[in-house]
Parts: structure tokens; sequence; C-alpha cells
């Protein structure tokens, strides 16, 4: 899965996982998505905050964060979410008050100020991925192996996510906000902890499958971790394991192992997602420039930790639903 119930916590309480983040030019701007509670019924949590962090300089810091909170469930299930703008200072401060944007229901998509519209509901969830495939993958990666795909057959490839939901949080910023820049995005949740004086940081996500092919997904640090210290903590772990993963897959590219690896790591370290302001996303085709919400990422990140192509046997028909050309853009529910 990209990031489908990762860490302790996460399992524990869907609702603090995060399982995909898009970033994407939409109708009017720079759309962010990010998708949590994977196949769960009860809404978001109530107590969290839902962090849409973006940095506008490129040193792997937030200069803005998006913030949503949720009220209590009503009868009907329904939520009360509110989106609010921290800058600079604030922007990493959990207890700074912000700016309100828009408020809304959950289920229903509004406007707010400065044209910023804001939805947060259940959608299908875009993501698609063969499981067999996946952990054969993995488990190369995690112990320097052969990929095994021995008895699997990709003409009968099935979507592990096929017919399920995700909760989602959609933001769309017009362009003007960041005048043409090329900006990181990631995602967070936080809740307080029991003290109530702190935060803890339950989930955060960007570059796809990252945490799940790496291993990281079987504990909290690596999730409760800014992105910034990504590369002197977890750098060399990921180079290594890379390394090990294409030379027992028969590594035939230019230099080395060992190079091959060192670059590999340089694309995925920081775990975020870059996207020039305006441009097509793609995260396929190693142009590694936001990511749209159906492309085949899982065979992307095959070939690059593997330095070998791997058929998922799926394609974007294996996505759920059918996405909406207009905001919120993602399918409705099934």
């Amino acid at each position: 899965m990209s990031d489908h119930l990762d860490g302790l916590t996460a399992k524990n309480d869907p609702r603090l996982d995060i399982s995909d983040a898009y970033v994407f030019h939409g109708q009017v701007g720079t759309v962010f998505v990010l998708n949590t509670n994977p196949g769960g019924s009860n809404g978001f949590h109530h107590e969290a905050v839902y962090e849409l962090k973006i940095d506008v300089d490129g040193d792997a810091r937030e200069e803005f964060t998006l913030r949503v909170t949720f009220g209590d469930r009503d009868w009907r299930g329904r939520q009360e979410a509110t989106l609010a703008l921290l800058a600079g200072r604030d922007a990493g401060n959990r207890d700074a008050r912000g700016a309100i944007l828009a408020r809304t229901t959950t289920g229903k998509k509004t406007t707010g100020d400065g044209g910023v519209r804001f939805f947060a509901g259940t959608a299908g969830d875009p993501f698609y991925i063969e499981p067999t495939v996946v952990a054969a993958v993995r488990t190369a990666v995690l112990n320097g192996t052969q990929v095994d795909l021995s008895g699997y057959e990709p003409g009968k490839a099935k979507n592990l996510f096929a017919g399920k939901n995700v909760h989602s949080i959609v933001v769309e910023i017009p362009d003007h906000f960041f005048h043409g820049l090329r900006i990181g995005f990631w995602g967070s949740i936080a809740v307080p902890t029991d003290a109530g004086d702190t935060w803890r940081q339950t989930d955060r996500a960007a570059v796809p499958l990252l945490s799940t092919l790496f291993g990281f997904n079987e504990a909290d640090d690596y999730n409760a971790a800014p992105p910034v210290a990504d590369d002197t903590t977890w750098g060399h772990q990921i180079q290594g394991k890379i390394a090990k993963a294409v030379e027992a897959n028969g590594y035939d590219g230019d230099g080395d192992a060992e190079e091959y690896a060192d670059a590999a790591r340089d694309i995925l370290m920081p775990d975020i997602l870059w996207y020039r302001i305006g441009t097509r996303a793609q995260f396929t085709g190693g142009r590694r420039n936001g990511r749209n919400l159906v492309e085949n990422v899982a065979e992307e990140m095959f070939e690059l930790v593997l330095h070998k192509s791997v058929d998922g046997g799926l394609d974007v028909d294996s996505a759920t639903g059918t996405l909406r050309s207009e905001f919120p853009y993602l399918s409705k529910p099934v």
C-alpha cells in the first residue's frame, strides 16, 4: 500500500493514518489532497490536527501550514470542518490559532477567503496496487534479495483497494498565492498528549510507498519526525538497502550499485513531494513534479528501488470510482 496503516498508532486508530498525499493543478489553482482513514467509516478524529505542510524555499521546513480540525460527529455522522492558515513561525506551531479560511460540514464543498476551495469527506480511494507484487518487492528491498514472483500472473492482478473509500481533505489555493514557486508538500496528523500540553505526531506522508518499502511503517519514530531530518537520520539506511537490492536483482546501469543507490537516495530524501506551481503534475516517468490522482506510482517506485521494471498488472482503470472533472476531483464514495 502507498502509506496505508503505517505506524503502530495509526494501526490502532486509522483516523490518525494518512494513506496518500497528492499535489497538482486544478481548475483555479494548486490542489492539495490528504487521504486518511482508509477503509474506515468513523470519520475524522475530533481532537486531531490534520496538516498540509508547504515549503516554499527548499529547506524542507514548512513556511505555510493548512490546518484542518473537526468537531464531534452528529447523529448523521457529519462533522464540522475548519480550515486555517498558519504562516511564518506559526506554521510549525500547533498551538497557534492561525487565520480561518473556510468552514464547512463533511461531505460539502465550500469556497472561503481569497477563493480558497475546501472539502472534507468520504471519497473513493484512487490508489491501486497488487498485494502480491508489493509484498515481493518489499521483501527484496528489506532483505537485499531477488524479487520472487514465482507463480504470480499479472493477468490475474487485483487491486488491494478496489471498492474502498478514504476520508479526504482537499484544498485548492489560487495560483497567485504562490506566484509560480516550486514548492514542497507533505501531510501530517497530530493529537494532543494525555497531559494536554504537547502534541504527538502520529503519521506523515508524501512520497508514495516510501514508508512501506523500507519498513518505516512498523514503528512510530519515522512518522513522528519532520522531513528536514530525513537524510541524516534514514538516508544511509535507504542507500544501503537499495544498493543491496539492485545488486541482487542484476544491476546493469552506469557505474556501480552504490553509485546508483546514492542517486536514488537523493530522489527519495527528504520525504517531500516537489511541485512547480501551475504546471502539469506527474510523479511517474522520472518527472517527480507533484503527483496526480491516478498515476501508476507503484511500478515507478519499484523500478526506482530495484533498477528493474516490475509488472504490477494494474493500470488507471484499476482505481476505485471515476474521478470528477471539478473540485474536489476525487471520485464519489462507493
